[in-house]
């Protein structure tokens, strides 16, 4: 028997790194039942296994699945499931952001951001591409960057080509299990490549036509970092399940609304409508970002809409 973390997944087939470094081809035993967890894959990256070898054979198989630290999803393709495991044992997710060249929606940035802060990873907002943007857009990360921050976000400004960011984003990187995400175009490959040339990961072109980036990682992957710690780039992401959260908990994951609910008249306040609701009254001051409190009610109310920053 010899442990291991898994640092590859096809679905079918497991990349495992032993504790001395070596890596070997694994299947799974028969079904794992993972108590509390309903989801389409039973192991992902990150997982702490333990595997035996195959009799007569160079593979071997993964008999156990260690308890997770923590584990981040998505929303699953399978319509019999309710989402798929993205990673597990995380120290922190980095999200890239682009304003342009693809757009990422304030939705989209927040829905990530509930999710990661219902499981406890911290999170910190890559705004890539910098030197590509004029005046104006300029602004609007500024704009982001700042209201991120005072909600207590950790923000950075990256740019591959400019090597902005850089030194910053491998310090925070080192001895770290991190995972990367943000939608296909964002840059996360190239960045990746800049912060650890030895990595070698396929980058995407953008398309001219309709500025959204090519699928290039078709599965989730970990990958050791030259100077400590880990990475996990993943697929392109359209959106996260609010899976195992009720409507009445989504304020909790919003730390701003969190923190000035408790003086709302009702405890069982949801900020939508009640009376005497202090967070609807600190939307009114600008003490909460409006398009993150209209984040907020797209999300409590079911509504699907995408608000997107206008000023």
């Amino acid at each position: 028997m010899k442990k291991g973390k898994v640092i590859k997944s096809t679905g079918s087939w497991y990349t495992v790194l032993d504790e001395n470094g070596n890596s070997f081809n694994c299947t799974i035993r028969g079904k794992f039942r993972i108590d509390g967890i309903k989801a389409t894959n039973p192991v992902t990256v990150g997982d702490e296994v333990e595997i035996q070898e195959l009799k007569g054979e160079t593979n071997h198989v993964i008999v156990k699945i260690f308890e997770r630290r923590n584990y981040i999803i998505r929303k699953s393709s399978n319509l019999s499931k309710q989402y798929h495991l993205i990673a597990s044992n995380i120290d922190q997710a980095l999200l890239f952001v682009t304003i342009g060249f693809p757009e990422t929606t304030t939705m989209f940035i927040d829905r990530f951001l509930l999710t990661a802060e219902a499981y406890r990873i911290p999170v910190i907002l890559v705004f890539n591409k910098v030197d590509l943007y004029n005046e104006q857009l300029m602004q609007e990360i500024d704009y982001l960057i700042a209201v991120y921050e005072k909600i207590g976000y950790k923000c950075i400004k990256t740019s591959a080509t400019k090597k902005t960011g850089i030194e910053e984003l491998k310090e925070i990187l080192t001895n770290k299990s991190t995972v990367f995400s943000g939608h296909s175009g964002v840059g996360k490959s190239s960045v990746l490549n800049t912060v650890d040339p030895s990595l070698n990961l396929k980058t995407s072109q953008i398309s001219l036509s309709h500025l959204k980036g090519k699928h290039t990682t078709t599965f989730a992957e970990m990958f050791p970092l030259s100077f400590g710690g880990f990475i996990t780039d993943t697929p392109g992401i359209k959106g996260f399940g609010l899976i195992e959260i009720n409507r009445e908990e989504i304020f909790h994951f919003f730390p701003e609304i969190f923190r000035i609910s408790e003086n709302c008249k009702f405890n069982n306040c949801l900020h939508i409508n009640e009376p005497e609701c202090a967070v609807r009254k600190a939307v009114e001051s600008g003490e909460i970002s409006d398009f993150r409190y209209y984040n907020y009610l797209s999300l409590a109310t079911n509504e699907d809409d995408k608000y997107r920053l206008k000023r």
